[in-house]
């Protein structure tokens, strides 16, 4: 089995740290991964802006990189998000995009549905709440949302629960939206900043030490917010407390 390892553009530039954790985890893991060098963005913020029709040539792009891949494995739920969901209008049911669609994973899902992993080998203690990001929990449902009434899942709480030391903070709205929203945080900001400041509260009334989730974008609007009101909550990538890396 070779990965082909996706890390969004934005990741590849402010957070180079989280995306090579993605990296040396799977690799801990003992998964064959590749980066192909000529990746380049999925064009979600395109899409976010209405400019859907001009993704058309980074969808191509995308699946002609990635194709070649047992599986495609990214640190982020909204951009696997955008190429499963959103890239269909530009394929005529074209079997390598039937493919891509199919074998796209955000990296918790892929370790939780696909590896199943049962052990990690690492340590972090810290207080840790869990920001569950909207596309990744609500369409990609990675956790369970809770205005469907269902039993509670959470596939990042079960593989954090794999981490030795670490203390699974319990938040009062888990799955409460940040109010990023890509270009929405742009258009809209005092919208974006009032339900930022709301997620983080939640937080901080928990006493968490730790902000963590699958999804950097929504971690670095807050991370933004934190960091104007000198708060002193930290903010980690879900990979990087899975490798067990130290703040």
């Amino acid at each position: 089995m070779t990965i082909g390892l996706f890390i969004p553009c934005f990741m590849n530039e402010l957070y180079p740290e989280a995306s090579m954790a993605t990296l040396k985890l799977l690799e801990k893991l003992k998964f064959n991964v590749e980066y192909p060098m000529e990746q380049t963005c999925c064009g979600q913020p395109m899409a976010n802006s209405g400019c859907s029709q001009d993704i058309e040539k980074l969808a191509h792009r995308f699946v002609n990189t990635f194709k070649k891949y047992d599986y495609v494995v990214a640190p982020s739920g909204s951009c696997v998000t955008m190429v499963k969901e959103h890239y269909e209008p530009f394929f005529n049911d074209n079997k390598d995009y039937n493919k891509i669609k199919t074998s796209i994973y955000e990296i918790t899902e892929f370790l939780h549905d696909i590896a199943k992993i049962d052990k990690l080998d690492s340590k972090f203690n810290y207080k840790v709440g869990v920001h569950n990001s909207c596309h990744g929990h609500r369409v990609l449902k990675l956790g369970s949302a809770s205005e469907l009434n269902i039993p509670h899942f959470n596939k990042l709480e079960n593989l954090l629960s794999l981490v030795e030391g670490i203390e699974l903070v319990k938040l009062n709205r888990e799955d409460e939206c940040c109010g990023f929203g890509g270009t929405f945080c742009v258009t809209e900001e005092a919208i974006s900043v009032a339900m930022g400041k709301d997620r983080i509260k939640d937080h901080m009334d928990s006493n968490v030490q730790i902000m963590t989730g699958a999804d950097m974008s929504c971690l670095m609007h807050m991370q933004g917010i934190m960091n104007r009101d000198k708060n002193p909550i930290k903010v980690m990538h879900i990979s990087e407390i899975l490798l067990g890396e130290t703040i």
